[in-house]
């Protein structure tokens, strides 16, 4: 049997529940730039603070291509049933990937990004960045590591060692994504709450010139900086984390849009039932990207110490498994209008001239509140951490 190889990884969804755990194994990173050196939140050492989207304008970069992150199949179906594929000499389908319920590893299937390779591992894990699955250490013909799994003690975190995250690489997963229509009175990825329009996903970066031409990409990983960057509203993007509330307002501001009023955000999430959860008024954990049980950071560093969260700006900690999810990989986690991911994911910054972002992030979404209820202020606007994202509104 081939034995596959786990390229450079970088984790783009959460698993819980039937969700799938995404994973690329073809991605590195950057970590950007410094800021306050603070805590995540208030509390030291501790994290506070309408059916599936589609798919159009959604392709690989190298869409049919196999890159060197697992053994190759052709992705489609022989024999009436799904190709077989291999991630750490472990066997899985390739599926597409809202109908996998396990962890979902792209870049080993050929067919486009959505087509995935499912296995069916208890667990995901991860060793310094580089991805992995929880098996028994007969079976892995990587790096076994002890600690990073439950269950009996032969069963540990395997991964190739080599593949570790340099957070000094830029990384783009987001090349040929584009914007849809979904209202004619809103710009294009919006939809319409009332009189206004609010970003329908969290907010993606492109890079643009001095004239507002598109150069590319910006890496969700690495605040923008001093670089001009415009604001996207797209399905199945790594949406960007790692931004302060200034760069966020003008990257609206770039799109022909605006940073959300607080009052615009709550009615956006509440809906006119005033819902205390974008899905009604039951909490349903995992039904959003908002059930990790353990905080990113810590698992990253592999400690718990107070130095950990002075270092919450180092771009591998959203790519860990079960961590930042794509936009509306939840499909469930979806508003009485029609926008995903407003509870989790991403905390979301607001036009509040003294600091304030909402809806909690992956780990968190009731220490500062339940749901759409989750504020925090703790911070200035030029505060920023892999936690931090945005989504815009328009009049």
């Amino acid at each position: 049997m081939r034995r596959a190889v786990l390229g450079t990884a970088l984790v783009l969804a959460a698993c819980s529940g039937n969700d799938p755990l995404i994973i690329d194994v073809d991605a590195s990173v950057d970590a950007g730039m410094s800021r306050d050196g603070g805590l995540e939140e208030e509390d030291a050492g501790a994290p506070r603070d309408a059916g599936p989207p589609r798919d159009a304008g959604f392709e690989e970069e190298d869409a049919g291509t196999v890159r060197d992150g697992g053994v190759p199949r052709d992705g489609g179906e022989r024999d009436g049933g799904p190709m077989t594929c291999e991630v750490s000499a472990t066997d899985g389908e390739c599926v597409d990937v809202l109908t996998c319920g396990a962890a979902a590893f792209r870049g080993v299937c050929s067919g486009g990004l959505r087509n995935t390779c499912c296995i069916d591992v208890k667990d995901a894990c991860s060793v310094d960045g580089a991805p992995g699955v929880c098996i028994d250490t007969a079976a892995c013909a990587f790096t076994s590591t002890p600690g990073r799994c439950p269950g009996p003690a032969n069963v540990q975190c395997c991964t190739d060692s080599s593949l570790a995250c340099d957070p000094s690489v830029h990384r783009t997963p987001n090349v040929g994504l584009g914007e849809e229509d979904f209202d004619a009175s809103c710009p294009a990825g919006m939809i319409r709450v009332g009189a206004f329009c609010i970003d329908r996903y969290e907010a993606s970066l492109v890079e643009i010139d001095s004239r507002g031409a598109v150069l590319g990409p910006w890496s969700p990983y690495h605040n923008p900086g001093s670089a001009r960057v415009l604001a996207r509203s797209v399905a199945f993007a790594v949406p960007q984390g790692y931004i302060d509330q200034v760069r966020a307002g003008q990257a609206c501001v770039n799109a022909g849009k605006r940073l959300c009023t607080n009052t615009e955000w709550l009615a956006a999430c509440r809906g006119a039932a005033s819902r205390t959860y974008p899905y009604g008024n039951t909490r349903v954990d995992g039904r959003c990207n908002d059930a990790r049980a353990r905080h990113p950071a810590i698992e990253f560093f592999g400690s718990s110490e107070q130095w950990v969260f002075n270092m919450i700006d180092n771009a591998c900690i959203n790519q860990i498994p079960q961590s930042v999810a794509l936009t509306g990989a939840h499909p469930d986690c979806v508003t009485e209008d029609g926008a995903f991911d407003m509870m989790g994911n991403l905390h979301e910054w607001t036009s509040d001239p003294s600091g304030t972002f909402r809806g909690g992030f992956y780990t968190d979404t009731f220490r500062n509140g339940e749901g759409c209820l989750y504020v925090t202020t703790a911070h200035n606007v030029g505060h920023w951490d892999y936690s931090t994202g945005f989504r815009c509104c328009a009049d």
